[in-house]
């Protein structure tokens, strides 16, 4: 238990942004289920789609500090290449 008027707020600030970053990356994890449910269904329309809704918010994500800015673009890079190699493939 805090016992600093300092510690006490340290406190309240961590619960909102602990309620905050999981907010965040639950909506990140989301988007990159849906790019990963239409690549494995074989529907390149539909995962061109979800990639672009995807792009922005791992990339806000990362932006924010919720995720490594690095993290973040491994992401990125990953499932674009997933829908690129599904393109080709098609």
């Amino acid at each position: 238990m805090a016992s600093h008027k300092s510690a006490e707020k340290r406190n309240r600030q961590a619960t909102v942004q602990r309620m905050r970053n999981r907010a965040i990356k639950t909506r990140m994890k989301n988007v990159i289920r849906l790019v990963d449910e239409a690549v494995a269904a074989g529907s390149v329309e539909a995962a061109q789609e979800a990639l672009k809704v995807a792009i922005p918010v791992i990339a806000k994500t990362g932006c924010k500090g919720t995720i490594h800015k690095k993290n973040a673009s491994r992401k990125v890079s990953r499932l674009t290449k997933r829908v690129n190699n599904m393109q080709a493939a098609a």
